[in-house]
């Protein structure tokens, strides 16, 4: 057993450690934080955006670095998610993307805001936060039937702004939104003619459509076009 002295020295000894060690790791975590924030694109914009973000309380329903509510979306990554074009859209007008299905609030943002806020969620998503949030798995879904397995279906082999725009909305192997129709087999049912056409501007085709025009670049829609038109069933080859 300790006697007293020895015990207040353990415990002054003890507390002197573990408050150095304390005070050298919070130095250390301090001098990597410009590093891994890259706090060089941290611009005028980003900080507007982070503004903006914090004065209309946006937190109150997402989450954003593992700090928020969970009523609507995790948005850490959200630009690598969805990217600009998306997110633009969606700080434009939220009920004209998911028609009678989100209930996020129209701000009335301007451009400018819009681009500040699209800036700061830039900067977000690339601060090195050690592989947090975790990547969703969203591999490829097994089917009952072999007959409806898709060509080109594999997240792999999908367009970028397929898995950032059209996921969003639509769903492809049972992966992705239920707002609009299900893509399988896609191809079967429209050709490229008709893809274009209605990627540039679904509400020429169909006035009534709940489907925005998406801001999407004549490459986008090429590419977009030439993807759906090969997703097939097998028994249609």
């Amino acid at each position: 057993m300790l006697s007293k002295s020895a015990a207040r020295a353990f415990f002054l000894i003890g507390t002197a450690v573990c408050g150095g060690t304390f005070i050298l790791l919070t130095i250390d975590t301090i001098g990597r934080i410009p590093a891994q924030t890259h706090q060089e694109n941290m611009t005028d914009s980003v900080v507007r955006g982070k503004h903006i973000w914090e004065s209309n309380n946006c937190m109150g329903c997402h989450t954003l670095l593992g700090e928020g509510a969970y009523y609507a979306p995790e948005l850490t990554k959200v630009y690598e998610r969805r990217g600009p074009g998306f997110i633009d859209m969606m700080l434009q007008d939220p009920a004209k993307m998911y028609p009678g299905k989100r209930k996020m609030v129209k701000y009335n943002f301007t451009a400018e805001e819009r681009t500040d806020v699209v800036a700061f969620f830039k900067w977000i998503g690339e601060i090195d936060l050690n592989g947090f949030p975790a990547k969703p798995n969203l591999g490829a879904v097994a089917t009952t039937s072999s007959d409806h397995s898709q060509t080109m279906a594999k997240r792999e082999d999908r367009p970028q702004i397929f898995n950032q725009m059209c996921i969003a909305c639509h769903s492809l192997e049972h992966q992705g939104g239920n707002v609009g129709p299900a893509l399988d087999g896609i191809g079967d049912r429209r050709d490229i003619a008709f893809l274009r056409s209605w990627l540039t501007d679904p509400l020429a085709i169909k006035p009534d459509s709940k489907m925005p025009k998406l801001p999407l670049s004549e490459s986008d829609i090429t590419e977009l076009a030439a993807f759906l038109s090969q997703i097939k069933t097998r028994g249609a080859q």
